[in-house]
């Protein structure tokens, strides 16, 4: 894991409570398995029916049986269960999913949410995504500020196909964090050694300066 991915992981992780029930998206969000604090009792849901996700197993002890939503091996804490999809999905739809940890392609200033398709590239589904950002308390959508060619993912209007509108309770990237509220998107924190300014370059869309401001 790079620097940058590790700095955003770990800033996502204390979005987490003791006693969350936590899904976890497809890609550099199931990093946060990993970094769960010793002593915090949380679980993490995989919509593809396991609540219990634990750290990635160590090399050489993998089981085949156990994956996460990205088809990858995972391990499991005491106290995990199993269901079918349509458990899973109940669990996320009816409400008791407490924070959903999310990566995204773009977000847009009124916290809309781009993260499921690339137009002209081929894709199995939404997976999901959908689901989560209604159903969960809150959404936390965790990707770097701007995209290999230097533009901003942070946009006044999503250009990609949206998961859902006005979505995202709060942006973390590699440079900051904002929140989405009633009165727009606001900036509330800045990573060490980045200044507001350089925020702004690097951002199309429209934010105020939270009075609470930090730089972490």
């Amino acid at each position: 894991m790079t620097e940058t991915r590790n700095s955003i992981v770990k800033r996502a992780v204390e979005e987490i409570q003791d006693g969350m029930n936590v899904n976890l998206g497809i890609g550099m969000p199931t990093l946060v398995a990993n970094e769960i604090p010793d002593g915090m009792t949380v679980l993490l849901q995989s919509e593809n029916g396991l609540l219990g996700i634990g750290p990635y197993p160590v090399e050489g002890q993998e089981d085949a049986d156990l994956i996460n939503a990205g088809k990858e091996t995972i391990t499991t804490v005491p106290g995990s269960s199993f269901f079918d999809s349509a458990e899973s999905f109940a669990m996320i739809r009816g409400g008791h999913i407490d924070l959903a940890i999310l990566g995204g392609m773009e977000v847009s200033e009124s916290g809309d949410l781009a993260n499921w398709m690339i137009p002209g590239k081929v894709v199995k589904g939404m997976g999901g995504a959908m689901d989560l950002v209604v159903g969960a308390k809150r959404v936390v959508v965790i990707m770097d500020h701007v995209n290999k060619h230097g533009e901003s993912k942070v946009k006044k209007t999503c250009a990609l196909p949206l998961t859902g509108l006005s979505v995202v309770d709060r942006l973390i990237t590699d440079l900051a964090v904002f929140d989405f509220t009633e009165d727009g998107m606001v900036l509330v924190e800045t990573s060490a050694g980045i200044t507001i300014d350089e925020v702004k370059g690097k951002t199309e869309a429209t934010f105020t300066v939270s009075p609470d401001f930090i730089i972490r």
